[in-house]
């Protein structure tokens, strides 16, 4: 299915800090899923886990945009329930990307449980809503930088939520690039290039996901 399938859909993207800076993903996803014709309300959140989605949680910055220009928030910024945004949203489609937050590459075990916790309480707070819901796994980075971003933990998380975030469908970011392809300004963080590379596999891989062909069926 063409990205154009994404034509007349309001969608809702929330995510972690990717998506809480002008000149990260906030905007080239943004304009992309725009182009594509869909009506688009996207929220970032630093630092946020899936859990943060369920409960106002106060992040240490973050970004919105929807009609306008992006909003960047700092100290101010808190997270609000998937719940709530859905029921003033009532969007067709719920994206989530949240990975790097997660994945705690700066610590030598994973954090299975817990990832598993947050992970599958916000897909159900989703699900039941019975909104159509998409979750876009983390991408390759860059080994080492601040956040400690490492191949095989990336391959790890990816490999986890692709077996927890049902009824979501998802979406395997690793797919859209080689390891080290994608320039980072601190191994997580992508330059403008990157972002913009990796909002238009996002879009083409929305317009192809089960969740949206079963939103489509008439």
């Amino acid at each position: 299915m063409p990205a154009s399938t994404l034509a007349g859909l309001a969608l809702l993207v929330i995510g972690e800090s990717h998506l809480s800076q002008a000149n990260y993903l906030i905007n080239p996803l943004h304009e992309s899923l725009s182009a594509a014709g869909a009506k688009v309300h996207a929220i970032g959140a630093c630092g946020a886990s899936a859990g943060d989605w369920l409960k106002p949680t106060t992040v240490p910055c973050g970004g919105e945009r929807s009609s306008g220009a992006a909003v960047v928030k700092g100290r101010d910024a808190t997270t609000t329930p998937i719940k709530q945004l859905i029921a003033a949203d009532k969007p067709d489609l719920v994206v989530i990307i949240i990975g790097d937050t997660m994945a705690s590459y700066d610590k030598e075990a994973f954090p299975r449980a817990w990832a598993w916790q947050g992970v599958t309480s916000l897909a159900k707070e989703v699900g039941a809503t019975k909104t159509p819901c998409v979750w876009v796994g983390p991408p390759w980075g860059q080994p080492g930088g601040k956040y400690q971003k490492n191949d095989p933990r990336v391959e790890l998380m990816s490999g986890f939520l692709a077996s927890n975030v049902a009824p979501c469908s998802y979406v395997d970011s690793l797919k859209f690039s080689k390891p080290g392809q994608w320039e980072t300004l601190d191994g997580q963080h992508f330059t403008l290039a990157g972002y913009k590379a990796w909002s238009q596999a996002i879009t083409k891989a929305l317009g192809e996901s089960p969740a949206l062909q079963a939103l489509k069926k008439p």
